[in-house]
């Protein structure tokens, strides 16, 4: 398993005992819907190394308390901290229409309601503050945020997702 083919759930944060148990600060809005994992993925020395998941349980509302199979000691638990965790693709819960994962928009066509066709997305910065569209317009990089205000329709079939940005926002970035 590589990271292409994963998805970031979160980093381990904490030991909660001396029996091995760890803490997971989990980077997701349902943290419930991963409470009961079978496994997971440990990135250790740029490795992904799976690891069975005895028991979990959800403790503060995005922290995620679990015992994994083979570490048992304090020591163990030690040499997994502050590793980030992953999980697989396919378990990725399900989106509506208009929702989307940030990584399945790479390469979209942006469209805007004023500007009409307005380059492909680049990447999702999701580290900062507002997540933001970053888009390359003809070697000109233009950045929406990402905001429900701002999206018309996510068009799945055709690769596509429909802007309607506050006046000046797209002008700002493609004068010269």
């Amino acid at each position: 398993m590589t990271k292409d083919q994963c998805f970031f759930l979160g980093h381990i944060v904490s030991k909660f005992s001396f029996k091995g148990e760890l803490q997971i600060k989990l980077d997701t809005d349902e943290p419930e819907l991963y409470e009961h994992l079978e496994s997971i993925f440990v990135d250790y020395r740029n490795k992904l190394i799976p690891f069975f998941v005895e028991k979990s349980n959800l403790q503060k509302s995005n922290l995620l308390r679990v015992k994994l199979e083979e570490v048992d000691e304090e020591a163990d638990a030690d040499d997994l901290l502050k590793r980030d965790v992953y999980l697989p693709l396919s378990q990725l819960p399900k989106l509506g229409e208009n929702q989307f994962y940030y990584h399945d928009v790479i390469d979209y066509k942006a469209v805007d309601e004023t500007h009409g066709e307005i380059g492909n997305i680049k990447f999702v910065n999701d580290q900062t503050l507002q997540a933001l569209f970053f888009i390359d317009f003809n070697g000109k990089e233009i950045i929406i945020p990402v905001n429900d205000r701002f999206i018309q329709k996510v068009d799945k079939e055709n690769q596509t997702i429909y802007f309607k940005t506050p006046e000046g926002l797209i002008d700002m970035y493609l004068e010269d």
